[in-house]
């Protein structure tokens, strides 16, 4: 008589599951050197997890991305008239500086 043992079945759905629930973080380091010279080094960092997971661990950069976000884009042009304002700012003050030691 066969005997019968019980199979664990991981679909790619399960797996996927598990790891966008606790996250998976993966580092890694690249150098090019010669002669024990290091010329380039390359960190790289890829964390991989559910937006609830990483906002839960502080990690919400594409919420202030100009180029993910439309809210981030309304931050971006309030910058924008913000530093032309400044530049206007900053034109005239010169220009006064220029008068007034001219004189």
């Amino acid at each position: 008589m066969p005997v019968e043992h019980p199979t664990q079945s991981n679909t790619i759905v399960d797996v996927l599951d598990k790891i966008l629930d606790k996250g998976v973080v993966i580092a890694g380091d690249i150098s090019v050197g010669i002669a024990d010279v290091e010329l380039l080094t390359i960190k790289i960092r890829l964390i991989v997890a559910s937006v609830d997971k990483a906002k839960e661990i502080g990690m919400d950069w594409w919420e202030t991305d100009p180029y993910l976000s439309s809210k981030a884009n309304q931050n971006t042009k309030a910058l924008e008239e913000e530093n032309k304002q400044l530049h206007e700012r900053l034109n005239q003050l010169e220009k006064a500086i220029n008068t007034s030691t001219k004189n």
